[in-house]
C-alpha cells in the first residue's frame, strides 16, 4: 500500500498557474491540480470540513464548480467504498490547499489523480474565504477557469454568451432498471439488461423485505444502501419513467431521490409524482423534495446562494426536535405556495426559516429537502428513513 501511494504522489498536481474570472470580472489566482482544463460552470461554495470525496462524486454538483471553504483539501486521499456515483460529474473543485501526499490507511488514490480520471479541473492556492464571501454577498454566479495568460475581455466576453445545460438530470440518471445489490455496493456498471421503454417487464417473486422503487434523478449511493441495510429490496429506475411502469414493478413504496438542476425541468418526473400520490406512499429527498412539492402545485425559487454544508439545524415542527444537518441544494419550497395543496410543512431551516420538509397523510406522501443519508455529513436525519418504513408498513396494511 505505502509503495503504491510513493508511486501515486506527485501525479495530480503541477505547477501550472491558473485563474477564475467571475461574471463580475473580479479574478481569482491559484495552481491546476486534477485536469488541466478550462472549463465554465456555476460556481457554488459549500462549508463542510470533511467528506471532498463524497462531495465531487455527488451528482447534484452536476456542472458546478465547487468552492470548498475548509482550508486544506486532499489529506486523506480517496477511498474506494466512498464513492456517491460511478462517474462524478462535477464541473471543478476550488480550494486554499490541496494537499497531495495523504496520509490515510484506507486510501487507495490521491484526489487529484481521481479528479484527472474524470475530467474535474482543480485550482488551489486561491483565498477561498474572500471567495465565499463573494459568493455570499452577491451569490451564486458564472465562473470561468482560465490558463493565467489568457485575454480576460475574451474570457468575459465567452461567459457572457455561454449558455448551461438545463437536461443534466436526464445526464446523469440511469438509462435502464436494475436491482441494487448491497454486494455491489450498488455499482451502476451492474445494471439489468433491460430497460425502461421495453414491452415487457419481468415478473418479480415476492422477497422478504418491502420493495422500495427508487426514481434516479441523480441518486446519492448511500441512500440506497441506508435503505438496502433496512432490509430493503431496491429496485432503481429511471427520471422519466412513467407512474403505471412504476406499478407494474409491484412497489411498496417510492423514492424521488436527489439530483442536479432546477426542479422545473425535471417535468416527466413531476408528472410520475403526480400520477403516483395517493396509490403508494412517497419519499423525497433534495430535488425529489422540490418535485414532490412541484406536483403538488406548490412552486419553488432559486436561494441566492444555496445550502451546501454539513452544520445547518433543521426544526422537525412535530417534535420539536433540531436536527444537524447535510445539505446540497440551490432552490428552496416556496411556504406560501404550499396553502391549498394538501401539504403541510413538517422541517424549517433554522437559519433563514425556508421549508426543509413537507407531506401529506392522506397520501402517506413526506419529503425532506435536506440528506438524512448524511454521507457526508451528520446521520441526526436517519431517523426519516424509518418514518418512511412505517408509511410503507401501514400502506400494505391496508392492501393485505
Amino acid at each position: 500500500m505505502f509503495f503504491l501511494l510513493d508511486i501515486l504522489r506527485g501525479n495530480g498536481m503541477n505547477t501550472k498557474k491558473k485563474k477564475i474570472i467571475l461574471e463580475d470580472g473580479s479574478q481569482y489566482a491559484g495552481t491546476a491540480f486534477g485536469a488541466d482544463r478550462e472549463t465554465m460552470a456555476e460556481l457554488v461554495f459549500n462549508t463542510s470540513p470533511v467528506g471532498y470525496q463524497e462531495l465531487f462524486s455527488d451528482l447534484s454538483y452536476t456542472g458546478q464548480m465547487v468552492v470548498m471553504t475548509y482550508p486544506l483539501i486532499g489529506n486523506y486521499g480517496t477511498c474506494e467504498d466512498d464513492y456517491e456515483s460511478a462517474v462524478p460529474k462535477m464541473s471543478a473543485l476550488i480550494v486554499r490547499e490541496y494537499c497531495d501526499e495523504p496520509s490515510n490507511f484506507r486510501c487507495i488514490d490521491t484526489l487529484g489523480n481521481v479528479m484527472k480520471q474524470y475530467g474535474i479541473a482543480g485550482v488551489a492556492g486561491v483565498d477561498t474565504r474572500k471567495l465565499a464571501r463573494h459568493i455570499r454577498d452577491h451569490g451564486s454566479c458564472r465562473a470561468y477557469i482560465v490558463d493565467e495568460d489568457r485575454n480576460v475581455d475574451e474570457a468575459l466576453e465567452e461567459l457572457r454568451v455561454w449558455i448551461p445545460d438545463c437536461g443534466q438530470v436526464s445526464r446523469v440518471s440511469t438509462p435502464t432498471i436494475y436491482e441494487y445489490d448491497r454486494s455491489q455496493a450498488g455499482i451502476l456498471q451492474n445494471a439489468a439488461p433491460y430497460g425502461p421503454d421495453d414491452p415487457k417487464y419481468p415478473e418479480y417473486p415476492k422477497y422478504p423485505g418491502y420493495r422500495i422503487v427508487v426514481v434516479d434523478c441523480g441518486v446519492k449511493q448511500n441512500i440506497l444502501r441506508c435503505l438496502a441495510d433496512k432490509g430493503c429490496h431496491v429496485t432503481v429506475v429511471p427520471w422519466d419513467t412513467p407512474a403505471e411502469k412504476i406499478m407494474v414493478l409491484a412497489p411498496d413504496g417510492v423514492l424521488i431521490s436527489n439530483g442536479p438542476g432546477n426542479p422545473e425541468d425535471v417535468q416527466p418526473t413531476i408528472q410520475t409524482v403526480r400520477e403516483l400520490r395517493g396509490r403508494v406512499p412517497i419519499f423525497g429527498i433534495c430535488l425529489g423534495h422540490q418535485i414532490l412539492s412541484l406536483a403538488y402545485s406548490a412552486r419553488t425559487y432559486k436561494l441566492k446562494f444555496g445550502h451546501r454544508g454539513g452544520n445547518h439545524p433543521v426544526m422537525d415542527i412535530k417534535t420539536g426536535k433540531v436536527e444537524i444537518t447535510s445539505q446540497n441544494h440551490s432552490y428552496a419550497v416556496d411556504a406560501d405556495s404550499l396553502e391549498n395543496t394538501g401539504l403541510s410543512v413538517t422541517h424549517k431551516n433554522l437559519l433563514d426559516s425556508t421549508v426543509e420538509g413537507v407531506e401529506c397523510i392522506e397520501d402517506r406522501v413526506m419529503s425532506v429537502q435536506y440528506h438524512p443519508e448524511a454521507a457526508p455529513g451528520p446521520a441526526d436525519g436517519g431517523y426519516l428513513f424509518k418514518r418512511f418504513l412505517a408509511l410503507v408498513d401501514e400502506y400494505k396494511s391496508c392492501t393485505r
